[in-house]
């Protein structure tokens, strides 16, 4: 028996891009991840299909929320810890000096992917308080999209099993219809299990709908393009 695909209607008045760490440590050569996740995000021209994205999502007029991840010297002090958390502090992902400190941020893994920083940083962008494990319950993205009477979701970014997938979870959860962009994602894929595959199983589990990057793009601009014609 094949699961429905219930589909998700792009509303220009309702509709935002979430978009999950797109940051340095995930998406460069040179941050602290790439040896698990390079392949995947090469393989699936993650860096380039989230681009597309955001540069659709200004061209119209789409409203962008970036929900990074950071950690401070006190997050160090945590008692205790799950595998991927114990892994990420040992490698010092996402560090910054302080809550309040840019000091040696630019440039940094826990900085935003270099192509990315015109879109990002347009004064336009909703930045969120930074997740702390995986998914949004600490931070104050549902509050930001509600606020702005925001109950569909476009969903992109890192990683795929863990960050977005647990986005989506808490998302759903909340109300919201989510659309995930399979392939403006990407997973570490190492001897225990293939990050990846196990993401893509969930996401058509459980989202309204599962979009490659050109599926999405022409959903966002049918719908605008439709809106200004109204």
């Amino acid at each position: 028996m094949a699961l429905p695909d219930p589909g998700m209607s792009i509303d220009p008045e309702r509709t935002a891009l979430v978009l999950i760490d797109p940051q340095n440590d995930f998406l460069s050569p040179k941050g602290v991840t790439w040896g698990l996740v390079g392949k995947n995000v090469t393989d699936n021209n993650t860096v380039e299909h989230i681009e597309s994205l955001l540069k659709t999502a200004k061209k119209v007029g789409m409203p962008v929320f970036i929900s990074p991840h950071y950690y401070y010297p006190t997050d160090h002090g945590w008692c205790f810890e799950g595998a991927l958390e114990a892994a990420m502090h040992s490698i010092n992902m996402f560090d910054r000096k302080g809550a309040l400190s840019l000091e040696d941020f630019r440039d940094s893994g826990a900085d935003w992917l270099e192509s990315y920083k015109p879109y990002i940083e347009d004064g336009k962008t909703v930045i969120t308080s930074p997740h702390k494990v995986f998914g949004p319950q600490a931070n104050d993205l549902n509050l930001q999209l509600r606020k702005r009477r925001i109950d569909k979701v476009v969903l992109c970014g890192m990683s795929a099993n863990l960050c977005v997938e647990s986005h989506l979870r808490d998302l759903l959860e909340q109300g919201f219809e989510v659309a995930v962009v399979k392939d403006a994602t990407a997973a570490a894929q190492v001897e225990e299990g293939d990050g990846y595959a196990a993401a893509l199983t969930n996401f058509r589990f459980m989202a309204n709908s599962v979009w490659r990057t050109d599926e999405a793009i022409k959903a966002i601009d049918d719908a605008y393009e439709h809106a200004h014609a109204a």
